[in-house]
């Protein structure tokens, strides 16, 4: 493979005694890759990545995906690149393009699961053909040993659009055979489903005599294959030297099979005449009884999609049945995922790795570790590599510092920068518009536990049928315990889980944390009070289960199969947690959508100055190298929406005062239907908002079909009156209509003009609160995350729409132009569109961190004091690193600050005595403005007024040096 890829484009950075060093980003860019966006694509923006300021370009995923894909995540082989993407050529030539502008590459990367079905993934074809015998069965998480006795040493293959017998009987599972291979296979659409090479003379009994009778030897020679293969191991023969044999002459007798058939022309007849009777005759039921007892003769089942939701026997990626879960801890596994990636970073092609879905491991830790491990991690440098990892934490819940990661990729931070924004002090105004406008009256909390079980009882139901399997078998195992019964150990399970307060925990062989046994603890209480069952001690089982307490002294068979169901347990509640919260409730708690967000929690409606500096110092001490990211490939919405939407809370009459004209301009437009209107009034309050965030004046046209795609998403994952599942035409129908009418005729709309009037100082604010959010993460502790495009004003909904291309051509020429600016920076925001007014602040303090790397790798962080009559709406800190510093100050609530009038909160009519304490901090030159800025000495300290510190840009950072004689 390295002689493919080609020679190392640079050694492996490290140090004086030759160990490796981690190459520690200064600031990331996430580029989408995808057949539309390639690696020569890429490779041309990177002169202009390197003028705005990264250090390293953060790559989706790049590996072998199913064709077509956009996102790269349905990955089929981590052995090869993409050739959607480019060559390997095209590959090496990015590299050295990244490397000569003195930039690394971050991949992304994919270990919890891989794509099946298809035909390009060699591991799962393998399995379906060998079943438990396969070389790779070990690979894929598989319940070999399910309830259903017909499902024994069989996997279900849950990709049919229709019930099976309807399929079949229509002759649209026909059996096929690669005359090149001498194989044969069942295909349907996209998808091949290999026969078992022991069933091979299976297809050939009762076959008439042929037409064209081959020659006495061919004859005998194709029979005796087909004894031959016959009498292959059987597939549930695990037998290290019967696995051996049957893999040896599987493929010998394939290939003398295709000897035979060349030489032979009436024998390959013979075959395709077969077949033809085989694959029966549409009309005709019987005629396709040969082709049903050759299909329930193979290690693969093939069903309709919907029976996946109860008898599906593999490990899925959440719940999308076409990725497969990987056993990545198993060491095999482990290597072969990784052979590839390593090979990247040997040769210094690849700097550092973003790890997907970390919770969806058996053992997260242990994973880390390897991967450190294999990099030349020591007790000297435990972190050679550098590593983030997806990690969705509580607001209560911290990164374990046991993982040999640099943190995580940053969804917290997002959520509470977006809280930050939201007025605090307006909580219970929107609250009450929120319940009275849709009669929803329930808590997020109960949402939640309501959504979570829903997702269980769903999607996820045969998840939750392997953990009452195996607890179960648990509980036979002791005379304490073995009159529970399945369906109350099964509800338990869900019970429990649907009151977990985190993703997961994390019990190993190594052991339970304080933190983890708090958690279980507090997750069966609350189970137990919820629950209406007579019998509550189930409960109390089921946690000394997971703890591992009830195990007998001496048990280590039960004590062993206690922990792997801990351990199961653990890779359950990840995926509920996900279906049922992130893609459920926050569709159907809408009372400020911008907290909907990957990593938040709406029921945290504001998050204060005071909470936001402690993160920051938190994050200083503990993981000062994670990502900081506003938006991601993952967002509900943009940042730049977010903060347009944020703005809705700090304007709350004029909420009301428009939101009630829209009731009257637009109940006409819904549509009723015999269960009630379409859209329904949930879906109404977050179209509104979705508008918001997204809505431009005069793009109305293009907006429209973006806007429809989104709300049918949104109603789908909501799955009140439609879901992706059981699709209601009727109400999708009605809800499309009304996105279109409020969008058209933009110059007779009622609606539309009120609604323009209504965005002007949403829009306007919302753009401040981005300029503060931006210069928030570049100054903050941690590695500032960029998502293509977001460097400029990006305004876009949940993914496809934030997958849209970016113009980077444009950004580029204004850049140019910015570079140049002769004039007051404010002139920036002026106009349509923050475009120029966020790439300005980017590029000057991703300057900032390139001119002092130090200062931001490594500076202390010191929360500033603000006082006077608005000290609330500024926020301000300090980076310090020996003689240099740099000082934030930004605003907060502007629209409150400025009562909704669309003017810059510049100046002392403004701020009036509003101060900032410097404390010893140098600085007096005004990064942005260049101005420098007086130092009033004053009550035993040293302040900057904000009226000087707001004079002529509505942010500031003030730079210094300290007198180093």
């Amino acid at each position: 493979m390295s002689e493919q890829i080609g020679a190392s484009v640079e050694p492996v950075a490290k140090s004086g005694d030759g160990k490796r060093e981690p190459d520690i980003p200064r600031a990331t860019y996430r580029l989408q890759f995808n057949r539309d966006f390639t690696f020569a694509d890429a490779a041309r923006v990177v002169p202009y990545l390197a003028h705005l300021g990264v250090s390293h370009l953060y790559a989706s995923p790049v590996f072998n995906a199913r064709p077509g894909s956009m996102h790269g995540y349905d990955v089929t082989d981590h052995t090869r690149l993409n050739p959607e993407l480019g060559s390997l050529e095209d590959f090496d030539r990015l590299v050295e393009t990244l490397h000569a502008h003195d930039m690394g590459l971050i991949l992304d990367i994919v270990p919890n699961h891989v794509g099946v079905m298809g035909e390009e993934n060699e591991w799962w074809l393998d399995v379906l053909e060998n079943g438990p015998a396969a070389r790779h069965a070990a690979y894929f998480d598989i319940d070999w040993r399910p309830n259903r006795a017909s499902m024994r040493d069989r996997i279900l293959a849950p990709v049919l659009g229709e019930p099976y017998g309807l399929l079949l009987e229509r002759g649209e599972l026909p059996l096929s055979f690669d005359e090149l291979r001498g194989e044969f296979s069942v295909r349907y659409h996209e998808h091949r489903f290999p026969i078992d090479p022991r069933e091979y003379p299976r297809i050939f009994e009762g076959a008439p005599t042929p037409e064209a009778p081959p020659p006495t030897d061919d004859r005998a020679d194709f029979e005796s294959l087909l004894t031959a293969f016959g009498n292959l191991p059987p597939r549930n023969d695990l037998r290290e030297e019967s696995v051996a044999e049957r893999y040896r002459d599987k493929e010998a007798h394939k290939r003398r099979l295709v000897r035979l058939i060349e030489r032979c022309p009436p024998i390959l007849q013979h075959v395709r005449s077969v077949l033809a009777r085989v694959n029966g005759e549409p009309g005709r039921p019987d005629s396709f009884d040969a082709l049903e007892r050759l299909l329930e003769a193979q290690a693969w089942r093939l069903s309709y999609w919907r029976v996946a939701v109860d008898e599906i026997n593999y490990r899925r990626f959440f719940d999308v049945n076409d990725l497969a879960a990987l056993r990545m801890d198993e060491r095999m596994v482990f290597e072969s995922a990784h052979r590839l990636i390593f090979e990247l970073i040997d040769r210094g092609a690849v700097a550092g790795l973003r790890i997907d879905h970390s919770d969806g491991l058996y053992d997260p830790e242990v994973y880390f570790e390897r991967l450190q491990q294999r990099c030349g991690a020591s007790a000297e440098q435990p972190r050679p590599l550098y590593l983030v990892t997806e990690k969705i934490l509580a607001a209560h819940e911290r990164l374990p510092e046991s993982w040999r990661v640099h943190g995580t990729t940053g969804y917290e931070f997002a959520a509470a920068a977006t809280a930050w924004l939201a007025a605090a002090d307006e909580e219970k105004r929107l609250t009450r518009r929120y319940r009275q406008f849709t009669g929803n009256d329930a808590s997020f909390e109960q949402i939640a536990y309501e959504c979570k079980r829903l997702v269980m009882n769903a999607s996820l139901a045969a998840e939750v049928e392997v953990l009452a399997t195996q607890l179960d078998r648990i509980a036979q195992m002791s005379r304490y315990t073995q009159d529970f019964t399945r369906a109350a150990m099964r509800e338990a399970i869900m019970q429990v889980i649907a009151c977990f307060p985190v993703y997961r925990t994390y019990i190993s062989p190594r052991g339970v944390s304080d933190d983890d046994r708090r958690i279980v603890n507090w997750a069966v209480g609350l189970a137990r009070r919820r629950s209406a069952a007579a019998e509550l001690t189930i409960f109390d089982f089921l946690r000394d289960v997971l703890l591992g307490d009830a195990a007998v002294r001496g048990a280590a068979m039960q004590r062993r199969a206690m922990l792997e169901f801990a351990m199961k347990f653990q890779q359950v509640t990840a995926p509920v947690a996900a279906k049922g919260v992130e893609d459920t409730a926050f569709y159907r708690y809408n009372r400020l959508t911008c907290l909907n967000e990957v990593g938040g929690d709406p029921r945290r409606f504001s998050h204060s100055s005071s909470a936001m500096h402690q993160e920051n110092l938190e994050r200083a001490k503990h993981w000062p190298h994670g990502l900081l990211a506003t938006s991601t490939h993952d967002a509900k919405r943009s940042e730049d929406a977010r903060a347009r939407i944020a703005v809705l809370s700090e304007l709350p009459e004029h909420c009301k005062l428009h939101l009630s004209r829209w009731v009257r301009l637009n109940r006409s437009k819904r549509r009723m239907l015999d269960d009630g209107p379409s859209p329904d009034r949930e879906d109404e309050y977050l179209l509104y908002q979705a508008l918001a965030g997204v809505w431009r004046p005069g793009e109305e046209a293009a907006l429209l079909e973006r806007l429809q795609a989104y709300m049918i998403k949104a109603a789908r994952e909501a799955k009140r009156s439609t879901s992706w599942i059981t699709p209601n035409a009727e109400y999708e129908q009605g809800l499309n209509d009304f996105v279109a009418s409020l969008l058209a005729n933009a110059e007779r709309n009622a609606f539309l003009r009120d609604f323009a009037a209504f965005m002007q100082p949403v829009a306007w604010f919302g753009r401040i609160n981005s300029l503060a959010v931006t210069a928030l993460k570049i100054l903050s502790p941690g590695v500032p995350d960029f998502y293509q495009g977001c460097e400029r004003e990006a305004l876009a909904l949940v993914d496809p729409d934030n997958r849209r291309p970016v113009d980077f051509a444009a950004a580029a020429r204004q850049l140019a132009e910015i570079e140049n600016l002769e004039s007051s920076p404010a002139r920036l925001l002026e106009g349509p569109s923050l475009d120029a007014g966020k790439l300005f602040v980017t590029w000057k303090l991703l300057g900032l961190r390139r001119q002092r790397p130090e200062l931001f790798s490594c500076g202390s962080y010191h929360p500033l004091q603000t006082d006077g009559e608005h000290a609330e709406h500024v926020f301000a800190f300090a980076r310090i690193h020996a003689q240099h510093c740099c000082v934030l100050i930004a605003p907060r609530w502007t629209a409150k600050l400025m009562h909704g009038e669309t003017k810059l909160p510049l100046g002392e009519a403004v701020w009036k005595d509003t101060r900032i304490g410097l404390g010893e901090t140098p600085a007096t030159r005004e990064l942005l403005s260049g101005a420098h800025i007086g130092i009033e000495e004053a009550d035993g300290g040293r302040w900057v007024r904000a009226a000087d510190a707001f004079g002529q840009f509505p942010l500031a950072v003030m730079v210094g040096e300290a007198d180093s004689g």
